[in-house]
């Protein structure tokens, strides 16, 4: 069984949020397309890519289902088949850098120098830390072959 092909809305050419999203989908069915995937996954995508093709109404509606569909097709991708869109890490550890990281070393920083306004200095270090996991992580993925040809 074969991936379906996401033809993008008639309304795209005027609504440019519509364009951008269906790009987006074209991008990610088009490099799932290329890979192997089994076919109990192949039928749970075509689903959707047949969801997004048959949308009607307004341009409203169009970007809703549009989104919904990419929005699910990532989610499978990302957990039955272990790929994830770029920066995709990045973005998940930044956070928690923040706040595993750079929220303990600022408490410590600040109570260690007495002034507990201080506290917020370890948040941008966090910050820092977080991207480097995160990158760190991206590229192993890149190099396992993991990545999807979209980015967040």
């Amino acid at each position: 069984m074969e991936i379906l092909t996401f033809t993008p809305p008639a309304q795209a050419a005027e609504d440019k949020q519509l364009d951008k999203l269906s790009t987006k989908l074209s991008t990610l069915i088009t490099d799932l397309q290329t890979r192997d995937i089994p076919e109990a996954l192949v039928a749970d995508i075509n689903t959707q890519v047949a969801a997004a093709n048959t949308g009607t109404g307004d341009a409203k509606a169009q970007r809703k289902q549009v989104r919904q569909s990419y929005n699910e097709v990532l989610k499978i991708a990302r957990t039955k088949l272990k790929l994830v869109p770029k920066g995709f890490y990045r973005v998940v550890y930044m956070p928690l850098g923040m706040a595993g990281i750079g929220l303990p070393m600022g408490v410590a920083f600040a109570m260690a120098i007495g002034n507990m306004g201080l506290m917020g200095i370890g948040l941008p270090i966090g910050l820092v830390f977080g991207m480097i996991i995160g990158s760190a992580m991206d590229n192993k993925a890149a190099k396992q072959g993991r990545q999807l040809g979209v980015s967040l």
